[in-house]
């Protein structure tokens, strides 16, 4: 990027209002479209968000609040200029139980030590975003060419597509509620009109759950709806903040939760450019910075560890909307989720098998957003050294390949990125 790029940069952008049907991260689309577009990021991540706490014994309310107090820092530190939401990251809890020993069931009675440990990760993490942002990036396009980057988003993709195809697996009716899900979004994003093409995974949703409530609660032919969930839950509710406690212990195990955190924000923001058109490697740096500093925030009070969401990815994926102003709106969106547990119960009221679908759609999306950057680089696979770069980490991303050292695990996405750089740069072309 050139000085006068840089300098056209600094400070936040004027979000002019959007023209056409792609609307990138500088631009905007109309107020009352961009408030119901955060509503659907909203819903894309709440699933993912809720799930990981209660994995770890935490207070789902509250980690909701602060995806979306994270979501707004990220905002503010990378300038808004980088479109992503930050939810529960997975990436915490085998060390979250290793540390803590935890039962499974119920809340964690040893909560302010694993919350000890997430800050200490989040600081171990804003030192790395600090030290890239005084490295400058030009080694990021040296280090991550285009086939190791689509490398690394395909394996992204393919280590979540399970998750998508779990929630779709089970009864027949399940099965035929997700397929269902998945025609419903790419009916509405292929043939409704004007603003309403923008919103595919919520009108998806929408349609899904309804049928699904004519069949089960209707017809009995599945476990009904639990509507009266919402009925009974308040309007307002503070969730149960906590304080850490530092024990040397926890921290050794978990802190080093920041490299996988790393390795995931580094494929997504990779994502993200190949998506928009844009090079967001100048803003690398404050991506992770910002990533950290909200992992410490949410830490410090109770919530989980956080990292940009693949999730939301596929939602930019399938409205081709970019607008970092709508994840500001979002962020807000989730505060609210967060202090009201009468509109948390509404999204847990989805069943499952449209959260399946769903997942399908944007993991689907988010695996051929590397096709994309093959093609739109021009990738040459007749050379051995793309090939085995390539085929490894999607193999390992795909199978989930988890290394373990002692406590601490690398999944796949981990194992992926690190065996994409480390062989494209071990390996060489043969002779002409």
């Amino acid at each position: 990027m050139e000085p006068a790029e840089r300098s056209e940069e600094r400070g936040f952008p004027r979000w002019r209002l959007a023209r056409g049907a792609v609307v990138l991260p500088d631009e905007r689309p109309p107020l009352a479209q961009a408030v119901v577009l955060a509503l659907q990021h909203v819903v894309a991540m709440f699933g993912s968000t809720a799930l990981a706490p209660l994995l770890m014994g935490f207070d789902p309310n509250l980690a909701i609040l602060f995806s979306g107090l994270a979501t707004l820092l990220f905002f503010v530190v990378v300038g808004g200029r980088v479109p992503s939401y930050l939810g529960s990251s997975f990436a915490f809890i085998a060390v979250v139980i290793a540390a803590t020993g935890y039962a499974g069931s119920g809340p964690n009675p040893n909560l302010p030590v694993a919350l000890g440990g997430i800050v200490a990760a989040g600081a171990v993490y804003a030192l790395i975003g600090l030290a890239v942002m005084r490295a400058g990036d030009a080694w990021i396009g040296r280090l991550m060419p285009p086939a190791v980057t689509g490398a690394i988003v395909g394996a992204i993709g393919l280590n979540l597509a399970p998750i998508g195809v779990k929630g779709i697996s089970g009864s027949g009716l399940d099965v035929g509620i997700g397929l269902f899900t998945v025609l419903a979004v790419g009916l509405a994003a292929s043939y409704l009109p004007g603003a309403a093409r923008r919103l595919p995974l919520l009108i998806g949703a929408l349609a899904a759950t309804l049928l699904y409530g004519v069949l089960a609660n209707g017809l009995g032919l599945a476990k009904p709806l639990d509507v009266g969930r919402i009925a009974d839950a308040p309007w307002f509710g503070w969730p149960h903040f906590a304080t850490p406690v530092f024990e040397p212990s926890a921290i050794w195990l978990i802190a080093p939760v920041a490299l996988v955190l790393v390795a995931e924000n580094l494929g997504h923001v990779k994502a993200i450019g190949a998506m928009t058109g844009r090079n967001l490697d100048p803003w690398l740096g404050r991506a992770f910075l910002g990533d950290g500093l909200a992992t410490m925030l949410s830490g410090f009070f109770g919530g989980t560890g956080v990292t940009t969401y693949a999730e939301n990815m596929g939602v930019m994926a399938v409205t081709r909307i970019y607008s970092t102003l709508v994840f500001a709106f979002a962020g807000v969106v989730a505060i609210l989720f967060g202090l009201s547990p009468k509109f948390g119960a509404a999204i847990l009221v989805i069943p499952g098998p449209v959260i399946g679908g769903l997942s399908v759609v944007v993991f689907g999306l988010i695996t051929a957003a590397a096709g994309r950057i093959f093609v739109e680089n021009r990738v040459d696979f007749s050379r051995t050294r793309v090939l085995l770069t390539v085929g490894t980490a999607l193999v390992l991303g795909a199978g989930d390949f988890t290394v373990s050292l002692g406590s601490f695990k690398l999944g796949g996405i981990g194992t992926a990125t690190a065996a994409a750089i480390l062989l494209y740069h071990l390996l060489r072309d043969e002779p002409a």
